[in-house]
């Protein structure tokens, strides 16, 4: 465990580890995340007055759970439990870049471009949880936000196409190929004989969860959670397929 100890949190966006007791007290009040989150509430607001009551539903979603992702005691819970971060890039990627699609205009989903969407997405998803990259973004807030900010560009980029492309089959073998990637991924950390991650050596201990056991329950989280999203953007177009007359989401 001399690796553990020698594992410093300085420079991590989110802090220390929290243990159990504190953990309710660590909300991230960042001024510079705080001033981010307005300016894109007032730029949403302004860019979809007049667009569909169900674009401007998907925005507000999408900016009312990304606000929950990194100011609420999540943000240090990540520190701590691998798995809370895994979890984190699931709602990230499967909830709010979803949402983030959806807000976009329709004609953009036309020209996502779903070979290269999915090649960028998944080469970022593989990317960030190879273990020497992941614990590299405990070691400075540039480095955090870049892992942030390209996971969620990219699936956003892919559930655009994913929503909106005219190619149905493709979209299909799309979402599939992606949800093939996340559970290959999530099995890769269930069968791990070690724990991979750094990190998360001594702090998962904190809430009762060895290493391997943290590891575990995020590639648990990664196998099936993160999957239903994708399989059931598959079954809508798959049931596309069968009946063409079906109409894509309101614009």
């Amino acid at each position: 465990m001399e690796q553990v100890s020698a594992f410093s949190f300085d420079m991590s966006y989110c802090g220390t580890p929290p243990t159990l007791g504190e953990l309710w007290g660590r909300w991230n009040l960042d001024p510079v995340l705080l001033t981010g989150l307005l300016l894109v509430a007032l730029v949403g607001f302004f860019a979809l007055r007049s667009a569909s009551r169900q674009r401007q539903a998907s925005f507000s979603g999408a900016w009312g759970l990304a606000a929950v992702l990194f100011v609420s005691p999540l943000c240090a819970l990540t520190v701590a439990l691998f798995s809370a971060r895994v979890g984190h890039h699931i709602l990230l990627t499967m909830v709010v870049a979803p949402l983030l699609a959806l807000a976009l205009p329709a004609a953009w989903g036309k020209r996502a471009g779903l070979g290269p969407a999915l090649a960028v997405s998944t080469i970022a998803l593989w990317l960030w949880h190879s273990p020497d990259l992941y614990a590299s973004a405990f070691s400075h807030p540039a480095i955090y936000w870049a892992m942030q900010l390209s996971l969620l560009g990219s699936f956003t980029w892919l559930w655009l196409g994913l929503w909106r492309s005219e190619a149905v089959l493709g979209a299909g073998v799309a979402a599939l190929s992606s949800a093939i990637q996340m559970g290959l991924l999530g099995a890769l950390l269930v069968f791990a004989p070690q724990p991979l991650y750094l990190p998360h050596f001594a702090s998962s201990a904190a809430f009762g969860l060895g290493p391997l056991e943290d590891q575990q329950l995020a590639g648990i989280f990664m196998w099936v959670p993160a999957n239903l999203p994708l399989m059931a953007i598959l079954l809508w177009r798959l049931v596309a397929i069968i009946s063409p007359a079906r109409e894509t989401p309101a614009q």
